[in-house]
């Protein structure tokens, strides 16, 4: 049976099922996390660091990197209600599909969407669909993680 809204609790592996669905907390983007970002990462383009020069590019305001957003979303699932218990991730795949900008509160909702054995008897892989939608509801990322999980 699939939930839609998994209540709070720790989940291992024969826990979940394809289907389950459970939203994580919010988080705004300001531009002290932007910076901050910058610094960590050296990605100082300009389209990250002043509102003139993203306008410059057709943006209305700083755009926040897209590598920050899919960090903040995968902090943000490891501080929700639900959790898992996880060893590793072993992929993401994303899509970057709208900007966000300084200011901009993003959350997202995570459903299982594969389930699958490993060849280690207390592992299994867990495929995990994330939708992150910005203040206005607009999906602005997407993507799967593949999650190996404890059994």
């Amino acid at each position: 049976m699939t939930r839609p809204d998994l209540p709070s609790g720790t989940y291992g592996f024969g826990d979940l099922a394809v289907g389950d669905s459970w939203a994580i907390g919010t988080a705004q983007v300001t531009p002290a996390l932007i910076d901050g970002f910058a610094a960590l990462t050296g990605d100082r383009f300009e389209i990250h660091m002043s509102d003139e020069a993203a306008a410059r590019y057709g943006f209305k305001a700083r755009v926040a990197h897209g590598l920050l957003v899919l960090s903040v979303v995968d902090g943000l699932k490891n501080l929700s209600p639900v959790q898992l218990r996880a060893v590793a991730s072993l992929d993401w795949q994303w899509t970057f599909s709208s900007p966000v900008y300084a200011g901009d509160t993003i959350t997202a909702r995570i459903t299982v969407t594969s389930i699958g054995l490993t060849k280690k008897a207390d592992r299994g892989i867990v495929m995990l669909g994330f939708s992150v939608t910005n203040q206005d509801g607009n999906v602005v990322q997407a993507g799967t993680n593949q999650l190996m999980m404890l059994i």
